[in-house]
């Protein structure tokens, strides 16, 4: 016999079971919920971190990845970063939004990348050697009244002003009444700064003062470095670092003779390395900034074009230089009979910057070519008057090239193939109008690149010289465009 319970004792029963399965699917979706919610939480989060972290860390199939399709990176709210992995990418978010902040803070053109701490060096440092002397105990010019700066010495001197150009750019960098570019600011305190500029004018010493006068047996250019290495070395800005985070400028290749060695951890602003060991100068630290070129810049509407420039090939300048410029003495008896190329000796003197000038402007190419050092001012020259340039010096070091590809506007022979008979003007005969003009074109575009002005404007030489110094910490397209200089040649 089956005995039936009544349905009320049976609907009781089933009630407990009942209710522990709803609370066992809400206690479920409650932890699901909570799980979810924590990856949401950031640095504000009133959820103690400690507890966050414990969650996260232990359980490796749950991440925190920033939302990548906002409309501007920068504005991306950054998370903690809790796994090694993701570490990197973190921490160059947050130098994104740093430097994104330093920008805004410098100009409403999103400028201001390199914070600059100046020394106040004595004026027998940089405008006492051009005569200056300031009213009272000043130490700079006033930048106020503008025909009373001190101006640079002419002739070759002025190739090598650079140090001038970049001291008076930061002085202007903290005054209202002066307008200018702003990839560096001058910073009062050296804690707060990204590299230490040391300003001290050290290719005019040396043009002007390497011998002594007089009856000194010391020249005052060597007294002033020696001066200048006690200075900074006993500085707890330059023992911080060891002085990594300083820079000196020295583009006269015959600049810092004495002190260079002893400085040499410092970045140092350049014509080229000829003339220094790889141990205290070399691409991946120091810079290499333009010459000031010497002929007139030509405006871009003024450009000859191809048909207007009926010489094939132009050098003029010293012929006869030794080291690896040996090379010119035989060009020039490859080319000196050529009647479509112009290769002759010339200088400063009896108007030859003028003669160059115009020479250049009515070329399609100008040679430059390696002479006591592998850099020149020709090149400059060069790209002022939209002259094809022809570089002609495997040695070569230039300017800018991390973000400029020369080989766009830039022709390069190897010096084993450049005195070839032959060679040279066959090559260049043989490039046609089309991909002159196209070269020439990008000439025109870049060449603002390598005027310096004051004030200084953005993108000129100046302004390109403080982003090379911020760019240096991740130089990643510099060898790519090394590798091109020859590469366009195998194509023609």
């Amino acid at each position: 016999m089956i005995l039936k319970m009544p349905s009320s004792v049976s609907d009781k029963r089933m009630f407990p079971s009942r209710l522990l399965s709803l609370l066992i699917a809400f206690s479920i979706l409650l932890l699901i919920s909570s799980s979810l919610s924590l990856l949401r939480f950031d640095d504000d989060s009133s959820v103690p971190k400690s507890v966050l972290q414990f969650i996260v860390v232990n359980n490796s199939s749950i991440h925190s990845k920033p939302n990548l399709k906002t409309d501007d990176p920068r504005t991306i709210p950054l998370k903690r970063p809790v796994f090694e992995i993701e570490k990197r990418v973190v921490e160059e978010q947050e130098q994104e939004q740093e430097n994104y902040t330093r920008d805004k803070s410098c100009d409403d053109e999103n400028r201001g990348l390199l914070r600059v701490y100046m020394y106040d060096l004595p004026p027998e440092f940089h405008f006492g050697l051009l005569g200056w002397k300031g009213d009272g105990n000043r130490t700079w010019p006033d930048l106020n009244d503008r025909d009373k700066l001190p101006s640079y010495p002419g002739g070759l001197n002025l190739q090598h002003s650079i140090e001038y150009w970049l001291t008076l750019d930061l002085l202007a960098s903290n005054n209202p009444n002066v307008t200018r570019g702003c990839s560096a600011i001058i910073v009062k305190n050296s804690s707060e700064a990204d590299v230490m500029f040391v300003p001290f004018f050290s290719s005019l010493s040396y043009n002007r003062y390497s011998k002594p006068e007089g009856k000194q047996k010391i020249s005052l250019n060597r007294i002033l470095q020696e001066r200048l290495v006690e200075f900074l070395e006993k500085r707890r800005e330059w023992k911080r670092k060891g002085g990594g985070d300083h820079l000196i400028v020295a583009h006269h290749p015959n600049s810092m003779l004495f002190a260079r060695t002893k400085l040499g951890s410092a970045m140092f602003v350049l014509a080229d390395f000829g003339r220094y060991p790889t141990e205290v100068a070399n691409v991946e630290k120091d810079v290499i900034a333009p010459y000031r070129h010497m002929v007139r810049t030509i405006a871009a509407d003024d450009s000859p074009s191809f048909e207007e420039r009926p010489t094939l090939v132009y050098f003029q300048g010293a012929i006869y230089r030794k080291d690896g410029g040996e090379i010119r003495q035989e060009l020039y008896y490859l080319l000196k009979d050529e009647e479509d190329a112009h290769f002759a000796f010339g200088s400063v003197q009896s108007n030859g910057v003028r003669q160059a000038g115009k020479g250049m402007s009515s070329s399609k190419f100008c040679l430059n070519i390696a002479g006591d050092t592998p850099s020149s001012n020709r090149l400059f020259d060069a790209i002022a008057t939209h002259c094809v340039p022809v570089i002609i010096s495997d040695e070569i070091e230039l300017p800018f090239e991390d973000i400029l590809d020369y080989s766009e506007f830039s022709v390069f022979v190897k010096s084993s193939d450049a005195v070839k008979k032959g060679y040279l003007v066959n090559l260049l005969r043989s490039i046609e109008r089309d991909h002159w003009t196209k070269m020439w074109e990008r000439l025109k575009e870049i060449s603002g690149h390598f005027e310096y002005n004051y004030p200084s404007k953005r993108g000129d030489a100046v302004d390109m010289i403080w982003q090379t110094v911020y760019r240096k910490r991740s130089p990643t397209m510099l060898s790519v465009h090394r590798k091109n200089r020859y590469s366009r040649l195998q194509v023609l």
